[in-house]
């Protein structure tokens, strides 16, 4: 299933804006933990990079970096700020096998349907290794709609994405919802955080 028009025509035309935005991510504890359990010198891949902080990060600490995004101005971004190459891509795109010791999806797949959402899943683990882990950025909630600039977003709770991750091969599932942030439109939402892990003999 192909990416949302409208989204990804948001993140283009408001490329830069959002960028800076996203930059007050880097202090993100989230993805101390994520990092923590990565072998050294494990490959990684960014599933939906945006501004490519995170991919940054990544790379400094040793972490070979494949990034990937579906908004063109997002990527241009990343390449201007952090000197990133960004593939661009559709999610529903990717065909990697057992090449990445974590893939790093913060916020980037709740912009997927819900039904889409088991198929993408099964794609990442295919591109983890064995033992491999995934760190999964979501919003809290139910159901699926836009905010109100247009992009399309679907809400997850922690025992329907957990169920949906066992599903499809992950174990040591962990999900667990934050307090209220500031979205970029405003509004104050719920963020749900997840780790899986692709077991060792799957």
């Amino acid at each position: 299933m192909a990416a949302d028009r409208d989204t990804i025509a948001f993140y283009d035309r408001e490329a830069v804006a959002y960028a800076d935005y996203a930059a007050r991510g880097a202090g993100y504890d989230w993805l101390e933990r994520f990092a923590a359990r990565l072998a050294p010198g494990a490959a990684v891949l960014d599933l939906g990079c945006g501004s490519g902080w995170a991919a940054d990060i990544f790379a400094r600490r040793g972490f070979p970096v494949t990034a990937i995004d579906a908004s063109r101005g997002l990527a241009a971004e990343a390449e201007r700020r952090y000197g990133i190459a960004v593939r661009v891509m559709d999610f529903a795109a990717i065909d990697f096998e057992a090449e990445f010791g974590g893939v790093w999806a913060a916020f980037s797949l709740l912009h997927a349907p819900g039904e889409a959402m088991g198929a993408h899943l099964a794609r990442i683990h295919r591109a983890l290794v064995p033992g491999g882990w995934l760190y999964l950025g979501l919003k809290a909630g139910s159901g699926e709609g836009r905010d109100r600039l247009g992009r399309l977003y679907s809400y997850w709770g922690p025992a329907q994405i957990a169920g949906l991750l066992t599903r499809t091969g992950f174990t040591d599932v962990e999900a667990a919802i934050s307090a209220d942030d500031e979205g970029y439109d405003g509004s104050p939402t719920a963020l749900l955080h997840v780790m899986a892990r692709r077991p060792e003999g799957g």
